[in-house]
């Protein structure tokens, strides 16, 4: 059922403290914790704590917790301190572009330059 825990899902295991990951930052709807294969000097992921597969999912059944995890990109750039220099926020949304985790989270990238238009 949407927005509940996924036995088989590895951010859920992540949510539960099941799986461990090194949070940056949480809040009562989001967890932050950096990637276990950055491809940027700063890479963190921003996931909800309830389950939906994708960023289209989850802005349409939980629009607080869409924009929750959009304001905690501004504030993970900012305790990085990537805020001024510039950083990337990127949802990948089905295998064709990319995303292997099926519970949405956005990247946070950032302390290197980024070309656009992106790999």
């Amino acid at each position: 059922m949407a927005g509940e825990p996924q036995a088989d899902c590895l951010f859920c295991k992540i949510v539960s403290g099941e799986v461990p990951a090194t949070v940056v930052r949480e809040t009562e709807t989001t967890l932050a914790f950096r990637d276990i294969n950055p491809q940027a000097p700063t890479h963190v992921l921003v996931i909800p704590k309830v389950h939906y597969p994708d960023a289209a999912s989850l802005a349409a059944a939980e629009p607080r917790i869409a924009a929750d995890i959009l304001r905690e990109a501004g504030a993970v750039a900012a305790d990085e301190k990537i805020d001024g220099t510039g950083f990337r926020v990127v949802f990948n949304t089905g295998s064709g572009a990319g995303q292997t985790v099926f519970h949405t989270h956005a990247h946070i990238l950032g302390g290197r330059g980024l070309n656009w238009p992106p790999g």
